[in-house]
């Protein structure tokens, strides 16, 4: 009898958990405004007031342009006339499994392979640990790392 009376009262606790959970689950419906947006109504207005404005305002506000300088067409022609040219820089790539890696900014977190191709290229010494890090060390990893970007062996 009392195991009749346990089972009961586990299958409907169970139920209960489950009602609760099942409810949390749902999304909670916001709340529409009753206020329907009149918005034909306030764009016929503005329409309205615009075509009432007379001309002479309208052209009255707009600002004369001031007159160009020699220094500023000169510059202006010689932007024209340079030849467009797409900077590239989409990363290193490995030359060994044509891996491209674009993030490399950071030595800690670069790349294993660039790491040592900047070794074996002879623009760092050694590879550094992340203990081994100071601020000379990282400027000369930089101009390392740049260096090894222009070469068209690691260029992506």
């Amino acid at each position: 009898m009392f195991e009749a009376l346990f089972i009961l009262t586990t299958i409907f606790v169970a139920y209960v958990v489950y009602a609760i959970v099942d409810e949390q689950k749902e999304p909670a419906k916001p709340r529409a405004p009753a206020i329907k947006p009149e918005a034909p109504q306030v764009a016929a207005v503005a329409e309205k007031v615009a075509e009432e404005k007379p001309a002479v305002t309208r052209l009255s506000k707009a600002a004369p342009k001031p007159p160009a300088t020699k220094a500023a067409v000169t510059k202006a022609k010689a932007v024209k006339k340079a030849p467009v040219t797409a900077v590239k820089n989409s990363g290193l790539k490995d030359p060994k499994t044509g891996e491209v890696a674009t993030t490399y900014s950071n030595y800690r977190f670069t790349k294993r392979w660039i790491k040592d191709a900047l070794v074996t290229e002879g623009l760092l010494d050694k590879v550094y640990k992340n203990n081994e890090l100071n601020a000379d060390t990282e400027t000369a990893i930089k101009q390392a790392i740049a260096k090894l970007e222009a070469m068209d062996k690691y260029r992506a």
